[in-house]
């Protein structure tokens, strides 16, 4: 012998094959249960992420920007697999699918910051609605109001920033909720 170590052989007869192979195939399963739902709660925390960009493309008063950000919310709104939410998440959602992807096409279609505005007004009230009913983001959502418009919009911060008038009343505003 030159020094080398036989490798063990393995004793096939004293493991349990089938109890093996099972606990193998009961692990992939978990995990890819875990990845689809983690991925799915994500597609709905991903469209309050590009609803404060539509958001913050109108405090800016950039039509242009909220055109493009609604597009990116409408592809990301189509492409959830509602199929794959939990019931609750599932049921919230179909509720409110159609009008959110109303909403966000019609703003993304037009460059006019006043129509912009006007549909923003009810993708608003439907993402608090989404918002209320799923938690999308471990952050606090802050349900914002403008008198002058009688409107609502969601924002990240408490500091009021108004996409209904940009700089003409950017700070013209008040928090009615926040969402924990």
């Amino acid at each position: 012998m030159s020094g080398r170590i036989a490798p063990k052989s393995l004793n096939i007869k004293s493991i349990d094959m089938k109890s093996f192979i099972f606990s193998l195939i009961c692990l992939f399963v978990s995990f890819s249960v875990r990845a689809h739902y983690h991925r799915d709660a994500s597609s709905l925390s991903q469209l309050l992420a590009l609803y404060y960009d539509v958001k913050n493309a109108l405090v800016n008063s950039d039509a242009a920007a909220a055109s493009a950000k609604s597009g990116e919310l409408l592809k990301a709104i189509t492409s959830v697999d509602s199929s794959s939410l939990p019931k609750t998440e599932q049921k919230a959602f179909t509720s409110l699918h159609y009008k959110l992807e109303y909403d966000a096409r019609h703003i993304s279609e037009t460059k006019e910051l006043s129509h912009q505005r006007e549909h923003f007004a009810n993708l608003s009230l439907n993402m608090y609605a989404l918002a209320k009913a799923v938690k999308l983001s471990a952050q606090p959502v802050y349900e914002q109001y403008c008198p002058m418009k009688k409107a609502y919009w969601l924002s990240s911060e408490a500091a009021i920033k108004n996409p209904y008038y940009g700089n003409d009343m950017l700070i013209c505003g008040e928090v009615k909720d926040t969402l924990k």
